[in-house]
């Protein structure tokens, strides 16, 4: 099903290109959505221009002829087994570049490295009281690797996010608590403080250094579990 569905977004993505015409309608914003969204799975594999070309001709000759004498399935491990590879070697590689990336963004003007390693960059400063750990806080934030590729954003889906500030990546716990609501900072986040050796998805791969625009909108206190000390009787 995965190779299926790969081939289409391939399909789709060649034909939307050669066609050069953005999607207009709502419909074909749907199917355009479709492709981008399952070409990621591509990703992992890192193709080459001519392994590309094989992707192309795979599909190609499939599509055409559905019952051509090629035995799909017993490839399914190999695909499996090449994903896997060629994940954790795109890993590694991108595992270095991230740490050559965390120190540049060291270096940046205002810029503050902490302990754990995150790299936190002020971009305007809110007002008011920060937020601690176990409150709620409300806000817009962009999502990228650290060559600038979008792998989630709440601008893009067109609204703010609520999140227990000790419910998400330690770097976000660490980082936003150094902001005040109103303010926008950079976060840029070492891998052990994002998704470590796992990644996610398909675009944060094993060991990936992230970075986040964030925009703190509002901070809503925990509620206090403490019971409250009843009123001392009065009277005369």
């Amino acid at each position: 099903m995965k190779l299926i569905l790969a081939s289409v977004a391939v399909l789709m993505f060649f034909s939307l290109a050669q066609a050069a015409e953005p999607p207009k309608t709502e419909e074909q914003k749907t199917l355009y959505a479709v492709g981008a969204n399952i070409a990621r799975s591509l990703y992992v594999f890192s193709l080459t221009p001519k392994e590309l070309e094989l992707v192309i001709q795979g599909l190609q000759e499939t599509y055409s002829s559905p019952n051509k004498d090629f035995d799909i399935n017993s490839y399914n491990v190999k695909i499996q087994e090449m994903a896997r590879n060629r994940r954790k070697a795109l890993g590694e590689k991108q595992a270095g570049a991230g740490k050559v990336y965390l120190a540049k963004s060291a270096k940046e003007k205002g810029a503050i490295k902490t302990d754990s390693g995150l790299v936190y960059i002020p971009i305007t400063e809110g007002k008011g009281e920060s937020p601690k750990p176990t409150d709620t806080v409300k806000v817009n934030y962009l999502g990228t690797l650290i060559d600038g590729k979008e792998f989630d954003s709440s601008y893009r889906r067109g609204k703010a996010m609520e999140l227990k500030l000790d419910n998400v990546i330690k770097c976000w716990t660490e980082g936003v608590q150094k902001m005040k609501p109103g303010g926008k900072a950079r976060l840029v986040c070492p891998a052990e403080l994002a998704y470590g050796d796992n990644g996610a998805g398909e675009l944060i791969l094993p060991g990936a250094t992230l970075q986040f625009e964030i925009e703190l909108l509002d901070v809503k206190p925990s509620v206090s579990a403490t019971t409250p000390k009843p009123a001392e009787k009065g009277g005369k």
